[in-house]
């Protein structure tokens, strides 16, 4: 029940971080810029994440399958993280970037092809 719970936690959350907007105080909808850019989606055997923005130490990244399962976690990432796929099965995979104090500030997915 636990896992199942986590699951619909990380799809749910990854379909409205992904998205990359957010509703102001007067409930209309704006665009916020990404903190991190991936390429390339669909990828076979590197997956690189980007910082957008000023880039500052203390941003951690967790990567899920889409069972939620994590796969991957790198704590104090640098300015360009590359993730090797060659142990990844082929599928969709969910990331979750988090500040120094654990806050989960930008989620998505991306999908390995082989």
């Amino acid at each position: 029940m636990n896992r199942l719970l986590l699951i619909l936690f990380i799809v749910l959350s990854s379909f409205s971080f992904s998205q990359a907007q957010t509703r102001s105080t007067q409930g209309t909808v704006r665009n916020v810029d990404p903190i991190v850019r991936f390429f390339p989606n669909p990828a076979t055997t590197l997956v690189t994440f980007d910082f957008q923005k000023a880039y500052e130490r203390g941003y951690s990244i967790q990567v899920y399958s889409f069972l939620g399962k994590k796969v991957f976690e790198s704590k104090n990432m640098s300015q360009r993280t590359i993730i090797n796929l060659t142990d990844y099965n082929r599928g969709v995979y969910v990331y979750q970037l988090r500040d120094r104090s654990g806050r989960m500030v930008e989620s998505g997915k991306f999908q390995v092809s082989r």
